[in-house]
């Protein structure tokens, strides 16, 4: 059962797409270039362009490398460089996290 993509979420797509786009055209790349320089197809980087949430990570993943942005979103999700992760860097990972009895 498939549930709606969450506001948030489409925004945020939305956001990213554009912010590819911008990135290509400051870097002066047509579509069609940055498309084939990340082994993408043109209508697939349409779609991340556009902010559609189905496209692959794999596919975001080629695209940012390509406009060098891939280690910027690396960077933006490491735990330890939050407060939190930081607060819980000296304490083990569990190997499985289970659900709290209710």
């Amino acid at each position: 059962m498939k549930t709606r993509t969450p506001r948030r979420v489409t925004a945020a797509t939305q956001t990213v797409g554009e912010n590819v786009r911008a990135w290509r055209k400051l870097l002066r790349l047509t579509a069609e270039e940055l498309a084939e320089r990340a082994g993408v197809s043109a209508p697939t980087l349409r779609r991340i362009e556009t902010g559609n949430p189905g496209v692959s990570f794999e596919s975001l993943a080629r695209v940012l490398l390509i406009i060098g942005e891939l280690e910027s979103v690396v960077d933006a999700t490491n735990p330890y460089a939050s407060d939190l992760g930081r607060a819980r860097a000296g304490q083990a990972l569990p190997d499985r996290v289970r659900r709290s009895a209710p």
